[in-house]
């Protein structure tokens, strides 16, 4: 049972002998200790840069033999499992990566945000001219295979004709 539960409980008890008006009064036994002054240690993901994981790595290499290692995972306060991982990351090419700076990315300046809007523009324009090629060359074979003439074919007739 928690404290809080037994000093409740005991708290609703009425001390013998007292009247009905002291009835919800706590006998001075029962009151709660002063709270501990002592501020307890808020457990707090450790975070390491790029540069400290390749330094300890690169220690970890010079290493000749395991106790040498050993000896410095204990002085790091460091785990085996983070020099795997470590090295996974390196050899990955992963730690390069992570000596960017997080945080919001730099405002485009307006001239930027003009070219991003110009180019997204000629990209659309471009696949529209491509859809309009594909109709054509769709309408030229569509054209030679019922025997009609072309659209160039009939400008050249009436070109001709007048």
């Amino acid at each position: 049972m928690s404290e809080t539960k037994k000093l409740k409980m005991v708290s609703s008890v009425s001390p013998a002998g007292a009247t009905p008006g002291e009835a919800g009064v706590a006998p001075a036994a029962s009151k709660p200790a002063a709270p501990d002054p002592e501020v307890r240690a808020v457990a707090k993901r450790r975070q390491f840069s790029a540069a400290y994981k390749l330094s300890v790595l690169e220690q970890a290499d010079r290493c000749v033999n395991s106790g040498a290692i050993g000896a410095l995972l204990r002085r790091e306060g460091l785990y085996s499992s983070h020099l795997t991982t470590w090295r996974r990351e390196r050899e990955a090419g992963a730690l390069a990566a992570l000596g960017k700076q997080r945080g919001r990315k730099a405002k485009a300046t307006p001239e930027q945000r003009r070219i991003a809007a110009l180019e997204a523009k000629n990209a659309r324009l471009q696949r529209e001219l491509e859809q309009a090629r594909t109709i054509i060359s769709v309408q030229k074979k569509l054209c030679t295979l019922l025997g009609l003439p072309t659209a160039e074919e009939a400008l050249e007739d009436t070109g001709s004709a007048s």
